[in-house]
């Protein structure tokens, strides 16, 4: 996968995309997983900018 987005500017979100850049070297059988962690990632960047708990802690 060569088309990751660019850096939004927040790092949390910026790390949590920058996992995608693991989809090309796992093995497809593995990308739920991937996907799932740049998931959480995501929610836990949401939830500590808008100040819900994070329920992932």
């Amino acid at each position: 996968m060569t088309d990751l987005p660019e850096d939004v500017g927040e790092e949390r979100v910026d790390t949590a995309l920058g996992g995608l850049i693991r989809l090309g070297t796992v093995p497809v059988s593995a990308h739920v997983h991937v996907f799932e962690e740049v998931f959480t990632g995501l929610e836990q960047a949401l939830a500590s900018m808008d100040g819900t708990p994070d329920r992932h802690r």
